[in-house]
């Protein structure tokens, strides 16, 4: 389906913004402009990456996502931590204690993402061996990767894998279990909460995948729920068991975690979201080295960089390898008889479609036409980039000045006189 209604999880606080430009130069899609002494963002083009929320020294972008206390509407809690939660917590050598933890705040069970990564790692190898699908496969982890690709690189849709994220099989395998443990439970009366390191979680839940509906029903802060656990976890050595998942999921925290799960040399990874984009234009112009798979993080790091994490990426990370190292490879391998075909609780039919934002007119005629315009227009400014139109850049400003959204005389370095 094609829709430009999206519902967002990165909001502008306008009381909070001093039309700064900070953010202007950091938004990957070139979604936010400066007018009238203040930021505005234009949710056609925004991806929920956080790199505004970043940017931000006022703290006027802020991540939109569900409450603690919104465990209240439901009969039966289930928590589903996700494997960077691990790292936020120092001299953490037990997984157990953190789930612990949870059940201590008030969830009633605990299903690990990292259990459904390993699951997901699994069909994904049996993905890559696959007839017919195009390569290099890139993940659909990540869900500002794939709605970048659909807004900037569109001819690459046909790469992503149509595999279901982690946090979607564990959300249907936790319904499940609930389900047949309390046969009573309806489907009402289950609430399932995702601990999320970033805000395109929550606009992942709210706006479903094409024709998939997430089976999660609240996405909330890792922020908010690791201070919540600070008070509440204890280091008792008769502590339950719970965990159910090995290294292989635990990785999937940081940056190449998904793809060396593959145990297939044949892959890339990169993090942070200005060298995924020029990963992606490297795909596009055909410049890529040949490997199968791509595994692409919007933050830098992977997931252990979203922006409402607490630690700092790389300490979490240092702080998961310790973690990991006395793990089993994985607890979650498919018996013969899963490794014939994928079920279809792993995978989902279509990609969402929006207009690409480099799409000027639905008209090739009057695309053209204006084209030719915005690159008149753009060889007539300086050419410095220097955000103080309120745009990103001159060829961004020439471009809203052939839309009618900017003037000409916003430029305030002109290299010629108006005309």
């Amino acid at each position: 389906m094609m829709s430009d209604e999206y519902e967002h999880s990165v909001r502008l606080d306008v009381s909070k913004c001093t039309g700064c430009t900070n953010c202007l130069r950091r938004c990957p899609t070139e979604a936010i402009r400066i007018h009238d002494g203040h930021a505005v963002i234009n949710d056609a083009r925004c991806i929920d990456c956080g790199e505004c929320i970043r940017a931000c020294d006022n703290k006027a972008k802020k991540a939109v996502v569900g409450k603690l206390n919104r465990m209240e509407l439901y009969r039966y809690k289930i928590a589903l931590p996700a494997p960077s939660l691990y790292g936020q917590f120092d001299n953490l050598d037990d997984v157990d204690y953190v789930l612990d933890g949870l059940l201590r705040i008030g969830f009633d069970d605990i299903f690990e993402v990292s259990k459904a990564a390993e699951l997901v790692s699994a069909y994904t190898r049996l993905y890559l061996k696959t007839e017919g699908v195009k390569t290099p496969i890139i993940s659909s982890a990540c869900p500002v990767i794939v709605r970048l690709i659909a807004l900037r690189f569109p001819s690459l849709n046909d790469n992503v894998m149509h595999m279901l994220p982690p946090m979607e099989v564990a959300a249907k395998l936790a319904r499940k279990r609930a389900k047949e443990k309390h046969p009573t439970l309806t489907d009402e009366d289950i609430g399932v909460f995702f601990i999320s390191p970033c805000p395109a979680k929550s606009s992942y839940v709210k706006n479903g995948f094409a024709d998939y509906k997430s089976q999660v029903d609240e996405v909330i802060s890792m922020s908010d729920v690791y201070f919540a656990l600070i008070s509440k976890m204890t280091r008792d050595e008769d502590i339950v068991s719970m965990t159910e998942s090995g290294m292989v999921g635990i990785g999937w925290a940081s940056s190449g975690g998904e793809a060396t799960a593959l145990f297939n040399d044949e892959y890339l990874a990169a993090d942070g979201i200005e060298n995924v984009i020029n990963v992606l234009e490297q795909i596009e112009n055909g410049n890529i080295p040949p490997v199968k798979f791509i595994e692409l993080n919007a933050c830098t790091g992977g997931c252990v960089g979203g922006v409402l994490t607490v630690q700092n990426p790389f300490i979490a990370k240092a702080r998961l390898q310790s973690l990991r190292r006395y793990l089993p490879v994985s607890k979650n391998f498919l018996a013969p008889d899963e490794q014939e075909y994928i079920p279809d609780l792993y995978l989902f039919n279509e990609l969402p479609e929006y207009k690409p934002i480099t799409r000027l007119s639905d008209s090739m005629v009057e695309s053209m036409r204006m084209m030719a315009d915005i690159q008149k227009l753009r060889a007539k400014l300086p050419g410095i980039d220097c955000g103080a139109c309120g745009a990103p850049s001159c060829r961004a400003l020439a471009e809203d000045v052939v839309k009618g959204l900017a003037q000409f005389e916003d430029c305030k370095i002109r290299r010629v006189p108006n005309e």
